[in-house]
């Protein structure tokens, strides 16, 4: 795989050489001018991003994280070295016997859990402020100004705009596509593959391996966005971007990049904090853990 890297670069210089090329043609320059790369917003559309929207998104990348890690693990790591049953007792008792699940898999789906909690309140929230109308298209004009977008981007040639007044184009469908589309397919999925799963009508229905294909495309999906999403916000102005993300705020200053630090900072206590003997302590206080 050591290829992949100079292949890589290489892709890259030709797609920018590319790009380069086609938005000196005439014809594409007018259209650029026609279609600057973003597309109105609807009279009394909010200005700025609020402070929930900063601690929402912190909490979304520490979720991910460990949805990642752990999901990862449960196609790697083997045989678990513990397993986890849930105590059928009290308001949780069921009629069938929960089922055993392996500690990664525990993991998984007690983060999975927090997000989608965390999720449930930022849908609320983004419809409650009017905030949904900056990451849903609400024109046509919005794939043109999708295509200019791209283009300038692959062209080195930022789209000029404002992040705290509109989204370009291009990131309005991307957002849109990360929040209305695969963070629900990636819940849909994951519930089908959980064994939690019981329906055997419904598995007819859904095959478990085509559910698995989907799940894994939509990780994949996030890591290429997360990757994209990190390069453009170091890369088109890391200050005022992480002012805006982390500090809701739309100055030059350092408090967003301070705040930005000091999550990742958690990040790391928290990965290596997830060893074995704190996940049986944690997974111990709602179940049985075992080694067999």
């Amino acid at each position: 795989m050591a290829w992949a890297v100079p292949v890589a670069i290489l892709a890259l210089a030709a797609a920018v050489l590319a790009a380069r090329g086609i938005r000196a043609l005439p014809a594409v320059q007018s259209f650029l001018a026609e279609y600057p790369g973003a597309s109105p917003l609807p009279a009394g559309a909010p200005v700025g991003f609020p402070a929930w929207l900063a601690w929402q998104h912190g909490l979304n990348v520490f979720f991910i994280l460990f949805i990642v890690r752990s999901g990862w693990q449960i196609r790697t790591a083997g045989r678990p070295a513990m397993f986890w049953t849930r105590r059928n007792i009290g308001a949780l008792r069921t009629r069938r016997a929960p089922a055993r699940m392996g500690i990664n898999v525990w993991l998984h789906l007690t983060v999975d859990v927090l997000w989608v909690l965390n999720g449930l309140v930022f849908y609320a929230l983004l419809f409650a402020t009017g905030q949904w109308v900056r990451i849903v298209p609400v024109s046509w004009d919005i794939v043109p100004n999708a295509v200019s977008a791209a283009i300038q981007y692959a062209s080195l040639g930022w789209p000029v705009g404002d992040g705290w007044v509109n989204y370009n184009a291009l990131q309005t469908l991307s957002y849109f596509s990360i929040v209305f589309v695969a963070a629900p397919l990636a819940l849909a999925t994951g519930i089908r593959l959980s064994p939690l799963w019981s329906s055997r009508r419904l598995s007819k229905l859904v095959p478990i391996a085509v559910t698995r294909a989907v799940h894994v495309g939509v990780m994949v999906f996030f890591l290429v966005f997360i990757a994209v999403h990190i390069t453009l916000v170091l890369a088109t102005g890391a200050l005022r971007n992480l002012n805006h993300m982390y500090a809701a705020t739309s100055d030059g200053g350092w408090t967003g990049f301070w705040i930005f630090a000091a999550s990742l900072a958690v990040m790391v206590v928290a990965w290596f904090a997830a060893c074995p003997r704190l996940l049986r302590a944690v997974a111990s206080l709602g179940g049985t853990v075992t080694t067999r």
